[in-house]
């Protein structure tokens, strides 16, 4: 097997999670979120969610079900931000372990292949997320403008070495058309 297509996404949104929206889960037949927290969610010092998250996840929670599994170990923080979603969580995940995924997914009483693995990271979440068999979508970090070129650095690195392994990172969200 090709180690690329592990870190392969299979929808690179191009753009922060906000825009993940109900119809394009549905063209996918997601019935599940597994969702990573720092810098997916939330910038990495932020320990709340915003309003237009809190927004965002009323409307997914709709049609999916969603779980946190975060690699933070902080009970805390992560604790926190999934109390201001109104979420289950994960903490200490260990991506890209695919224990907890299976964890949250199995808690969603969903098969992998209807759970979708949403991240900022390709050798964390996409690989996890891949290895299990989900369906991965890599989304845009949501950085706070002050600390966003330490924290780009290290997804900048995995960026590089995912092309030079012949991942393809162009956003093919165009690839979604509405379902009339």
């Amino acid at each position: 097997m090709n180690k690329a297509i592990l870190l392969q996404p299979d929808l690179i949104l191009g753009d922060t999670i906000t825009d993940l929206t109900a119809e394009i889960l549905q063209q996918y037949q997601i019935k599940g979120l597994v969702l990573d927290v720092d810098e997916t969610l939330v910038p990495l010092k932020e320990k709340e969610a915003s309003e237009e998250l809190k927004q965002w996840v009323a409307e997914i929670r709709k049609i999916a079900a969603i779980w946190l599994v975060s690699n933070n170990l902080s009970q805390t923080r992560i604790g926190n931000i999934a109390k201001s979603l109104h979420l289950p969580y994960i903490v200490g995940a260990k991506k890209p372990s695919r224990k907890k995924l299976r964890q949250a997914a199995e808690a969603m009483n969903l098969p992998v292949e209807q759970v979708a693995m949403v991240g900022d990271r390709l050798f964390t979440d996409v690989l996890a997320g891949n290895r299990l068999g989900m369906f991965t979508i890599l989304v845009e970090p949501m950085v706070d403008p002050l600390i966003a070129a330490r924290s780009y650095k290290i997804r900048n690195f995995e960026v590089w070495i995912s092309q030079k392994l012949g991942v393809s990172l162009v956003s093919n969200r165009h690839k979604f058309t509405k379902q009339q």
